[in-house]
């Protein structure tokens, strides 16, 4: 029994020698560090406090640090965070950016001097957001006050009974298609960029998350479709978008806002010949070929992050001016006017209404420059005659 106890003295005596070994070797260690050059060790509790006042401290490599703060890496996140290109085996026409983490420095238009990733995000938080939609509220109140304060804009002169074909059935279905795709392209975007302001707090976070997944994917297909339906419109259209005579005196008396009546016009006046370049056709084609770059189907180009980015701050500011415009068209075309609506849907208008609001044009067709019933309308079919024998 005896024997036992012995080797626990052993094992006792062994660990005690041990430990005392090691406390003197920890109260030697910083007499030996200082009488050698320069730090040998790289353990964390031997850190000098005033590491930082070394000279050539802010030019260390990483490696350098590391001697005398074990643990800062610093010097090698300064240079990612600058947009140092690191090393990457992927092609740089498969993957231009594979060996950079974070965008070099730049300033776009109101932002500050950062990376272009934060760049980009304080244009989008700071701006496009908060001045976006604003921008389509002033709008939508604009157009409220002038219905209930003035109301829609009546004919005044008694209907005649006598039809007027205002539209082609080619030129509707153009344009219905081309509406059709702005309101899923407009919705989606508009529930994508705010709706987290005025929808999620309703829906909540799942739902919501569903919703603009859903959205998402409908804006990307509905965009080409917009983009074809445009140009159908655009050179549908184009003929009878010119300036011509009494546009200038239909601008200078506002469309008849200030004048109390509005001066004779022809087939489009020039609100809407405003509308049919600044939007259909300038913004239009700013807005689509920033959304084509955002899908990604531009053949050729390379899809960097910062084209990325700049494709979104163009297409941002872009679509919520055309929202803007296509607002107006678009209440002016329905709640504002009465009959434009009915134009638009069935294609056909009452010879005083073409008189009063489009005199110029109604004059061309009375004086036969302009048929008054331009597509060719169907033939009743005839019943077949039983054959006589």
């Amino acid at each position: 029994m005896g024997h036992p106890s012995r080797l626990l003295r052993a094992l006792l005596l062994t660990a005690c020698t041990a430990l005392l070994w090691s406390g003197v070797s920890a109260q030697t260690a910083p007499s030996v560090a200082a009488g050698s050059s320069g730090i040998q060790s790289a353990n964390i509790f031997e850190v000098k406090p005033d590491a930082n006042e070394a000279p050539g401290y802010a030019a260390q490599t990483n490696a350098e640090r590391a001697k005398v703060q074990p643990g800062n890496n610093a010097p090698m996140w300064r240079q990612v965070g600058a947009g140092v290109m690191g090393y990457s085996s992927l092609p740089k026409s498969q993957a231009p950016e594979a060996g950079n983490l974070i965008q070099p420095f730049v300033q776009y238009p109101g932002s500050r001097l950062t990376n272009a990733g934060e760049a980009w995000r304080e244009v989008r938080n700071n701006w496009l957001i908060p001045y976006g939609g604003s921008l389509l509220v002033i709008v939508i109140l604009a157009l409220a006050f002038v219905y209930f304060a003035k109301g829609p804009m009546k004919t005044t002169l008694p209907a005649t009974g006598r039809k007027i074909e205002r539209f082609t059935p080619f030129e509707r279905a153009a344009h219905w298609s081309n509406a059709i795709a702005f309101v899923a392209l407009a919705v989606s975007g508009v529930i994508i960029a705010y709706g987290k302001f005025f929808l999620l707090p309703v829906i909540g976070l799942t739902l919501f998350g569903w919703l603009t997944y859903a959205l998402k994917n409908l804006h990307n297909f509905a965009g080409p479709l917009f983009a074809v339906s445009m140009v159908v419109v655009f050179v549908t259209f184009l003929k009878d978008n010119w300036p011509e005579k009494g546009d200038l005196q239909w601008v200078l008396q506002g469309g008849g806002m200030l004048g109390g009546h509005a001066p004779p016009t022809h087939r489009f006046n020039p609100g809407s010949k405003a509308i049919f370049w600044g939007g259909v056709f300038f913004l239009g084609l700013i807005m689509i070929a920033s959304g084509f770059v955002m899908d990604k189907i531009v053949p050729g180009l390379i899809y960097e992050r910062g084209t990325m980015q700049i494709a979104h701050m163009v297409h941002g500011v872009s679509s919520v001016l055309i929202m803007a415009m296509f607002l107006a068209h678009a209440y002016l075309g329905s709640l504002g006017m009465d009959g434009a609506y009915e134009g638009m849907r069935h294609g056909y208008v009452d010879e005083a209404w073409a008189q009063e609001h489009h005199e110029y044009w109604y004059d061309d067709i009375k004086a036969g420059k302009i048929p008054a019933q331009r597509s060719v309308q169907a033939q009743p079919s005839v019943p077949s005659q039983p054959v006589q024998t």
